[in-house]
């Protein structure tokens, strides 16, 4: 479900986060690309919300520009960390008993109860250590 912010940072025509947004002088803003579609496919140079007449090359809105960019980039970083399903919380430790990674709420559960537990990230590198050496080639005896 979209946020309060997301959806003012929506362009009309397309309902995404605005891409190059340009302002109209009836200051409406639209992606710079989905105004020109909508013009060209109207035939007519007017603001598809209220249908004011308006500039043939309306200006780049910079901060609605810049907004959605850091909005954006943001929320692709919240997309990024892996939260516990439980909780919602981020997944901070790793459960050496149950071999898998848990938040701290996780830890202190009756679950966990006198479980060991490292940081994720360390976990992660031993791990992965691990695997390397796995997969590396063994010398021919």
């Amino acid at each position: 479900m979209a946020s309060r912010l997301e959806k003012d940072l929506c362009c009309p025509i397309c309902h995404e986060v605005f891409k190059d947004p340009v302002i109209l002088s009836c200051t409406h803003s639209f992606c710079k690309g989905c105004l020109q579609s909508w013009w060209t496919e109207k035939k007519a140079r007017e603001c598809p919300v209220c249908k004011r007449c308006s500039k043939p090359k309306p200006p780049l809105n910079r901060v609605l520009k810049n907004l959605c960019e850091s909005f954006l980039q943001e929320r692709d970083q919240r997309a990024s960390e892996v939260r516990c399903s439980l909780h919602s919380k981020k997944l901070k430790l790793f459960c050496l008993d149950h071999q898998q990674p848990v938040c701290l709420i996780c830890r202190d559960s009756e679950k966990h109860s006198n479980h060991r537990f490292r940081p994720i990230d360390e976990a992660a590198r031993q791990h992965k250590k691990e695997l390397q050496e796995t997969l590396e080639p063994r010398d021919a005896d």
